[in-house]
């Protein structure tokens, strides 16, 4: 048998498994992290030399203990967080924190976009939305308030970048990986040119850029210094992934559009695999996928399960100590508590947006529920969370399938949020399709792996790996008297509510000036 060696860098743990020709996670080890730390609020900052510490202690546990023959590891292949960067002196070391996904830092607009552009941009109504992603770029604060740092900087790199330097010695990257906001042209996928308008956007010079190679291409090999520090054999095979996401989509065997991945997370999303490039959301791009020349078109709910947490943060307090009476996780008992609770909440329904978009939903967008009564607990309203995530996911998924063209016949869900029975029936009920639930719960390490094998040989493409390494677990199917509930709240409440809410939404942001207008 042989074997390659997947690390998956997230935003709450790095994680380094030995997985099989088969798809099997014959090994792994899991560290937790503190995600980030900040100095200002918004500011979520953390040092990338803490990141890899974590990682090389994390590979050196697993590599210690290996229950497989050193010389049946073939190769290795890593996939992170997406859109944290890190500035890199020549010597790849880091010349500040990096900054972490999570990050809500604002820069200035300061020349682009100006006259007749600007007025264009109005009239087709995306001069906010790329205000909006101007001052969210990173390369632009820092630029403009650590200009000392910037003048330093070499490269300016993802975090997987960081990571495969100090893996390989050299400044390169995987185009599956590159999701953010640098100068990256998303339908081309490669570095835009001078005066495209990502370039107009985040003006980084082409020399701060890391090299691209595509996913499951070669990026280099584990150097000596790297055997030294993560245990890891040198020269070791380094084969370019994709982001964390890209590889979940391509972990749960998802690459073409009919089968759609629900990714249950801190940000939830539904993604389809398309060798072509579509924009769901006009101006909106489709990232990289996982397989190279491919497409991941996404539709975002960006707080997604997030929201259990905050569920459990504010309601949740009696839950979480009898968890630790019963030693079990307050979700569980959350996930008992809602079982009895009818398909529909009793008619509380939710709007799943605590954090606003840019398009769809627009900028002004809130939260909201509606249908309360005196026989509402707390396990309604958690329900009705679950219920609102996905019918948003929904919404998504019908705005997708009109861009694709295609009809989507089956779902994959990954994700923490993917643990809980009674949310994937519940996706079943409200989507009216077979869920099926991948054979392992660590499909973005999966992802990665597939990457290598097929990088180094094992299997001579992607549909074969595929075929070998994915499968389905467990399958839930709708129950017919529940998908007519949903169907008919869907219909006539759930997909009213935005359109209705939206006019209240921009009378209170006027009022309160929350969430603050987006002007240059």
């Amino acid at each position: 048998m042989d074997y390659v060696i997947a690390i998956d860098a997230g935003t709450q743990s790095i994680r380094v498994a030995v997985i099989d020709v088969l798809g099997n996670i014959v090994q792994i080890e899991r560290t937790e992290i503190e995600p980030y730390y900040s100095t200002e609020p918004g500011f979520a900052e953390q040092d990338a030399d803490y990141l890899w510490n974590m990682l090389c202690e994390t590979s050196k546990r697993l590599m210690g203990n290996l229950s497989v023959p050193i010389a049946s590891i073939k190769g290795m292949a890593i996939t992170t967080q997406r859109s944290t960067l890190v500035n890199l002196d020549r010597d790849g070391k880091p010349l500040r924190p990096a900054i972490i996904w999570l990050d809500q830092r604002k820069a200035r607009v300061d020349q682009w976009p100006k006259g007749l552009i600007k007025l264009g941009l109005k009239i087709i109504n995306m001069h906010e939305s790329l205000v909006h992603a101007i001052k969210d770029g990173e390369s632009n604060w820092i630029r403009q308030n650590q200009p000392e740092i910037w003048e330093k900087t070499h490269k300016f790199v993802f975090l997987s970048g960081f990571f495969i330097h100090h893996l390989t010695g050299k400044f390169i990257d995987s185009i599956g990986s590159t999701v953010g906001y640098v100068p990256f042209h998303y339908k081309k996928q490669r570095w835009c040119k001078p005066g495209e308008r990502n370039t107009n956007l985040f003006p980084i010079g082409r020399d701060k850029l890391v090299d691209l190679v595509k996913p499951s291409e070669l990026l280099g090999y584990v150097s000596r210094e790297a055997m030294a520090q993560t245990g890891l054999p040198e020269g070791l095979p380094v084969i370019a992934s994709a982001a964390d996401k890209a590889c979940e989509v391509l972990g749960s065997g998802c690459i073409s559009p009919e089968v759609a991945c629900l990714s249950y997370g801190t940000t939830a999303t539904i993604e389809t695999t398309n060798p072509r490039y579509i924009e769901i959301i006009k101006f909106f791009p489709s990232y990289p996928s996982a397989v190279p020349n491919f497409f991941n078109t996404e539709v975002m709910i960006y707080r997604g399960y997030w929201m259990v947490n905050w569920f459990k943060k504010e309601f949740g307090h009696k839950e979480v100590e009898l968890a630790k009476q019963l030693g079990k996780s307050a979700e569980e008992l959350f996930d008992e508590m809602i079982r009895e609770i009818p398909p529909g909440s009793m008619g509380l329904t939710l709007q799943p947006y605590w954090s606003p978009g840019l398009k769809i939903p627009g900028v002004e967008a809130k939260g909201a529920v509606i249908g309360f009564g005196d026989v509402h607990t707390k396990a309604h309203l958690y329900r009705s969370i679950i219920e609102g995530l996905i019918f948003a996911l929904k919404e998504g998924a019908i705005r997708t399938q009109r861009k694709n063209g295609v009809k989507i016949q089956r779902l994959r869900v990954s994700g923490g949020g993917s643990q809980s029975m009674n949310a994937l029936q519940i996706t079943a009920d409200i989507f009216g399709l077979p869920v099926e639930k991948p054979h392992t719960y660590e499909t973005s390490a999966l992802g990665a792996a597939i990457n290598c094998a097929v990088g180094v040989g094992l299997y001579p493409d992607f549909k074969t790996a595929i075929d070998k390494m994915c499968r389905v677990g467990e399958v839930y199917l709708p129950i017919k008297e529940n998908q007519m509930v949903y169907d008919e709240l869907y219909h006539r409440v759930y997909s009213k509510m935005y359109k209705r809410l939206r006019p209240l939404y921009e009378q209170i942001r006027d009022i309160t000036g929350y969430p603050p207008k987006i002007t240059d």
